[in-house]
C-alpha cells in the first residue's frame, strides 16, 4: 500500500501494519508526552491571514541549505531504527527521498550503514552524537564524510537519554535479532553501545570542526541564548528541536520557541524547525515565522511502513505539493515571501 493524503491517515495505516511495540517506540515520547502532543498543538493554534491580489505567479520552493540546494525547504529528520518500520530500513527511506529529490539526515542509530544508505544516491546529512570515546566518534565522522554526506548535524539535547513510558510498559529494551545500529560497528566488527557524553560543552563544536571540512549544524536548540552561543562558536546552521518530544517532557514546543531563536540568530545562519510538522500548511507556518526549512520525522516512518521507498516518496511529494498550493493561496511566490504577519493566534 502506498500512502497519500493526510498525515493522520498514513499514521493510522502504519499502526495497523506494525508490531504494536515497534509502533509505540517510533510514535512515543518522553514522560506523559506533553511535549510530543504540544509540538502538533502549537501548529493547530495558528491561523493564516492570506494576502490577495499580489500576482505571485508560479511558486518556486527552491532553497539553499549547508552543502545542498533543494527543490523544497523540507529535510527528512534523523530518526533511529528504520528496520522496525520496514525490512529494507534506511536504504528504502533513502531511495524514496532520492526519488522525491529530497535530503535525508542519516541517524547515528540507523540500522543500515551510512555507506549502504549513500549507495542509493540520495543527498545526505549525517546526525552525530559525540561520544566520550572521541577516537571512535572521529572515525564515524570520517565514514560519513567518505560516504558523501554533505553536512554534520550535531545533536546537543541529550546529556542523558529520555525516559519513554510506552517502551517501559512494553519492556522494549532490545532490537529484534539481526537488527543492529550499523553506524556503531567498530573496525573489529563489534557493534558498540551508544554512550552519550554528559559533559559535552561548546568546545565540542571546535573539536568537530578540527576533524571535518563539512558544515556543522547543531540540533536541539530551544533557548535564544543558546542560539547566540551557537553562532558565536561558528556553527553553519541551527535546528530548533526538542527531539520530537522524546527527551524532556514539558519542554516548549518547537514552533513556540522558533521566533525567539530566529531573532537571536538575526539571519547569520540558517534556522530549521524540527517537530510537529504534519502538513504543507504546517511547513508554511514555520517558514512564515522565520524557519529556512522544516524537518519531517514520523510521517516519513509511517510512509516507509506502508509502502517502503514509494511510501516515503509519496509522503514527501504530498507535503511539498500542499506547501506550494498553500503558498499560492497566501500570495507568496518564494519561501522568502512568507512573513510573520501571515500567521496569527486567534
Amino acid at each position: 500500500m502506498v500512502p497519500g493524503g493526510r498525515a493522520r491517515e498514513v499514521e493510522r495505516g502504519a499502526r495497523d501494519v506494525l508490531d504494536p511495540v515497534h509502533f509505540d517506540y517510533l510514535a512515543g515520547g518522553a514522560g506523559d508526552e506533553r511535549t510530543l502532543t504540544g509540538n502538533e498543538d502549537a501548529f493547530a493554534r495558528r491561523r493564516l491571514v492570506p494576502r490577495v491580489l499580489r500576482g505571485p505567479g508560479p511558486v518556486d520552493l527552491s532553497t539553499d541549505l549547508p552543502g545542498v540546494r533543494l527543490a523544497a525547504p523540507v529535510v527528512v529528520a534523523p530518526t533511529a531504527f528504520h528496520r522496525l518500520a520496514h525490512r529494507d530500513g534506511e536504504a528504502a527511506t533513502a531511495a524514496g527521498v532520492a526519488a522525491a529529490g529530497g535530503l535525508l539526515t542519516v541517524s547515528t542509530m540507523a540500522t543500515t550503514a551510512v555507506e549502504g544508505i549513500a549507495a542509493t544516491g540520495a543527498a545526505l546529512w549525517f546526525q552525530l552524537y559525540v561520544q566520550p570515546d572521541r577516537a571512535f566518534t572521529a572515525a564515524l565522522v570520517a565514514r560519513a564524510e567518505a560516504a558523501g554526506c554533505r553536512a554534520l548535524v550535531l545533536t546537543v539535547d541529550s546529556p542523558v537519554r529520555g525516559r519513554h513510558g510506552r517502551d517501559e510498559r512494553h519492556g522494549f529494551t532490545e532490537l529484534p535479532p539481526g537488527v543492529v545500529c550499523e553506524n556503531l560497528r567498530a573496525a573489529d566488527g563489534r557493534v558498540r553501545d551508544l554512550v552519550v557524553d554528559p559533559d559535552l560543552g561548546w568546545d565540542a563544536v571546535a573539536w568537530l570542526r578540527g576533524r571535518t571540512t563539512l558544515p556543522v549544524l547543531v540540533k536541539g536548540v530551544l533557548h535564544p541564548a543558546d542560539a547566540r552561543l551557537a553562532v558565536e562558536h561558528g556553527v553553519d546552521g541551527i535546528v530548533v528541536s526538542n527531539h520530537g518530544g522524546r527527551q524532556l517532557d514539558g519542554a516548549v514546543s518547537t514552533l513556540d520557541a522558533l521566533p525567539a531563536v530566529v531573532e537571536a540568530v538575526a539571519g547569520r545562519v540558517p534556522v530549521l524547525l524540527d517537530g510537529g510538522v504534519r502538513s504543507g500548511v504546517d511547513a508554511l507556518v514555520a517558514l512564515a515565522l522565520g524557519a529556512d526549512a522544516v524537518m519531517l520525522g514520523r510521517p516519513v516512518l509511517w510512509g516507509l511502513a506502508l509502502g517502503g521507498a514509494d511510501g516515503v516518496r509519496a509522503v514527501l511529494e504530498d507535503l511539498t505539493d500542499e506547501l506550494a498550493h498553500a503558498m499560492a493561496l497566501v500570495g507568496a511566490h518564494r519561501p522568502a515571501d512568507l512573513t510573520p504577519d501571515l500567521v496569527t493566534v486567534p
